[in-house]
C-alpha cells in the first residue's frame, strides 16, 4: 500500500499564497506519478496538477499561471507552491499517486482544506 499526508492547508486572503505538501511512503512503483486535486462544494473532484518522477508536469489551465508543481523523490514528496490564490481556488485539495500516466492514480490521501477569502 501507499500512504499519502498532506500539509499546508489553512486560510488565505485572496491574493496570497500557500504551499502544499504531500509526503509518501510505500512502493516506489506506486508513486511514479504524484498529483493534485481539488474538489469545491456541489462540484466535480479536478485535476489541479500532475508530475512524474522524471518531472514532466501537466497543470489545468485555470491555474497554470499560478501554481507550481515539484518532487523531491529522494524524499518521495509533491508539492504544490499556490501564489495569486483567488476566491475560486476554495476548495478541498487531494494528494494523488499512481503507476502511471493514463488516469488517476488508485491512492488518495486524507485531503487538506484550503479557504481563500475576499
Amino acid at each position: 500500500q501507499v500512504q499519502l499526508v498532506e500539509s499546508g492547508g489553512g486560510l488565505v486572503q485572496a491574493g496570497g499564497s500557500l504551499r502544499l505538501s504531500c509526503a509518501a511512503s510505500g512502493s516506489t512503483f506506486s508513486t511514479t506519478v504524484l498529483g493534485w486535486y481539488r474538489q469545491a462544494p456541489g462540484k466535480q473532484r479536478e485535476l489541479v496538477a500532475r508530475i512524474r518522477r522524471t518531472g514532466d508536469t501537466d497543470v489545468a489551465d485555470s491555474v497554470k499561471d499560478r501554481f507550481t508543481i515539484s518532487r523531491d523523490n529522494a524524499k518521495n514528496t509533491v508539492y504544490l507552491q499556490m501564489n495569486s490564490l483567488k476566491p475560486e481556488d476554495t476548495a478541498v485539495y487531494y494528494c494523488n499517486a499512481g503507476s502511471n500516466w493514463y488516469g488517476r492514480g488508485n491512492y488518495w490521501g486524507q485531503g487538506t482544506q484550503v479557504t481563500v477569502s475576499s
